[in-house]
């Protein structure tokens, strides 16, 4: 199983980056190997009838880092391209995540292979319904509690709180997070991500002496979190030059209007065809001119090809692993790119996520200002903390990050002792 994961370049990148912070933090074998592996590997087949009436057998995966700190949190996505060895890498992820931010979770993630896009609601209902039946042995408000993730919506989250409570004889709504306001989901969690990102990035804008309404952003990726990290960033001043998703890149050297364009892609669903910019290749665009560079999309999108020719002073990592080994190796060496790593970048999701099933414990509801104020103040702190580890320690911010919650976690499991 060990070789079989590493065969997958995101988990193996994701271990890359783990064999690197436990040799600085000298863990001994023990705890190196309980802290790298997962605790549980899950895959259930999801047999559903389409509309057609045909019958069509999925493959779904779910995978629990480690319960040492708490339940396991992390979403469930729906792509064609969704293996084991890549929800491998994304559950340690949200483990370092949920540690750095000191949130009381292991980290946890799921995908079923699939295009759903291609399906109909009734077809993605029956699948999200028995994928949640076949887990239902394996997750719990104190186990595992899935959200929203590439593919998949507040929808999807109700149909799988219904199908859980149905199946419980009650409702038991943090049974998962993201769900809609009406089933007691929280106010703030849809614009948690994108605007933990554009938080972030002001403060890292801050740092470097850079004034906002002066500075310019590119977003590669205009999603649920691209798409709220470029409405942060203009509201807050800053010039969007540059916006990309699957279907192109355009660009607008004296910015776009991110509003006007989140009604284009409402009437249109792609940012193709915006009348306010010019179209751009995908890859040139990244490679523009910014202040503010935001991977908003995929994983590995900068490499060690085009790492040298990056001219942003921010790297703001709204992705989960969107900079490779071979290209920190490069901005490391350049020194000239404030790094706000993924696990701290893209934090505010879980981070909410877990005021939403804090409120659905307490069966208390918070404001969306409560909420966003909260999710800033534990922000900042994490921030502060990286920055200054890694200035005491002289250490790339990635791997200070890194170190704070791997340390985290294995801190707890030395104290917890290896049960016989």
């Amino acid at each position: 199983m060990r070789e079989e994961l590493l065969r997958n370049p995101v988990f193996a990148m994701a271990a890359t980056q783990f064999d690197g912070v436990a040799d600085f933090l000298e863990l001994n074998d023990e705890l190196r190997e309980r802290c790298k592996w997962p605790k549980r590997l899950i895959t259930v087949t999801v047999p559903i009838r389409h509309d057609d009436g045909s019958t069509k057998v999925y493959f779904g995966h779910r995978v629990q880092h480690h319960l040492t700190r708490g339940p396991v949190k992390g979403g469930l996505r729906y792509h064609p391209n969704v293996d084991l060895g890549e929800v491998a890498a994304l559950a340690m992820w949200m483990n370092w995540k949920c540690a750095l931010m000191d949130l009381p979770y292991g980290g946890g993630k799921g995908g079923i292979a699939c295009d759903p896009r291609a399906m109909s609601m009734t077809e993605l209902e029956h699948l999200t319904r028995r994928f949640t039946m076949e887990m239902i042995p394996f997750i719990g408000e104190d186990i595992d509690v899935m959200a929203p993730d590439m593919g998949t919506n507040e929808q999807t989250m109700a149909w799988m709180v219904d199908t859980y409570s149905t199946h419980a004889g009650r409702l038991i709504p943090g049974i998962v997070t993201g769900k809609p306001l009406t089933l007691q989901g929280s106010a703030g969690r849809t614009q948690a991500t994108g605007h933990g990102v554009a938080f972030l990035a002001c403060r890292a804008l801050n740092k470097l002496g850079v004034t906002l309404t002066s500075a310019t952003a590119i977003v590669q990726g205009f999603g649920n979190v691209g798409s709220h990290a470029a409405y942060g960033l203009s509201n807050s001043g800053v010039k969007i030059t540059g916006i990309s998703d699957v279907s192109g890149a355009i660009w607008n050297a004296k910015g776009i209007d991110t509003r006007k364009l989140r009604d284009h892609v409402a009437a249109h669903g792609t940012i193709k065809g915006f009348p306010e910019a010019e179209l751009i290749d995908p890859a040139e665009m990244l490679c523009q001119p910014c202040d503010i560079l935001i991977p908003a999309a995929t994983d590995m999108v900068i490499t060690g090809d085009n790492a040298p020719h990056l001219k942003c002073k921010v790297l703001a990592e709204a992705a989960n692993g969107p900079t490779t080994p071979e290209a920190d190796e490069v901005i490391n060496r350049r020194g000239d790119i404030f790094v706000i790593p993924d696990v701290l970048c893209n934090a505010g999701g879980v981070t909410v996520s877990y005021f939403e099933w804090v409120q659905n414990l307490q069966r208390f509801q918070w404001t969306e200002r409560e909420v966003l104020t909260k999710l800033e103040t534990m922000l900042e702190n994490a921030f502060t903390r990286v920055l200054h580890f890694a200035e005491r320690h002289k250490l790339p911010h990635r791997m200070a990050a890194q170190a704070l919650a791997i340390k985290t976690v294995a801190d707890v499991k030395s104290q917890r002792g290896l049960f016989p």
